[in-house]
């Protein structure tokens, strides 16, 4: 059976039913059974996806060394390839917010502001999984980042 990634460290629980249309509402228990499936899927997609794509540029990175005489072309695809392995080290660490929210659902944590403990809305959840404050609360903390990176 080939590695989907899904395993590493992710502990699967017992299925829960989920129509394959299925949005979460505001009108019914925040994150109840068929919410935080809902999220669990979505992160376990997201984070596959991202693990897919990680194997890709490795396997294309290794493929692509190669001996380019000019050196103009040489620079071109050496900041090609810095550019990726940038962008490919944003998604690790984005892997390992995955792997957080994940930890979150199994704790029941998830879809709480870490600062307030209010929920978070769905609507910013299904936007961005990840999210770890309110929508207000991550706004007062950009703010007190920006005035202590000001001085």
């Amino acid at each position: 059976m080939p590695d989907t990634g899904l395993d590493e460290g992710i502990e699967m629980k017992a299925e829960v039913f989920l129509p394959e249309d299925y949005q979460p509402a505001e009108d019914e228990p925040f994150m109840n059974e068929r919410q935080l499936e809902y999220f669990r899927r979505k992160l376990m997609k997201w984070r596959l996806e991202l693990l897919e794509g990680s194997r890709e540029t490795i396997e294309g990175l290794q493929d692509g060394t190669r001996a380019i005489p000019d050196v103009a072309d040489r620079a071109s695809e050496e900041t090609d390839r810095a550019l990726e392995l940038r962008t490919r080290d944003r998604q690790r660490k984005l892997v390992a917010k995955i792997d957080a929210a994940l930890r979150r659902i199994d704790e029941g944590e998830y879809g709480y502001c870490e600062k307030t403990g209010e929920p978070i809305s769905l609507k910013r959840l299904d936007a961005r999984p990840i999210a770890t404050m309110t929508l207000e609360a991550q706004e007062r903390h950009e703010r007190r980042e920006k005035v202590h990176r000001d001085d």
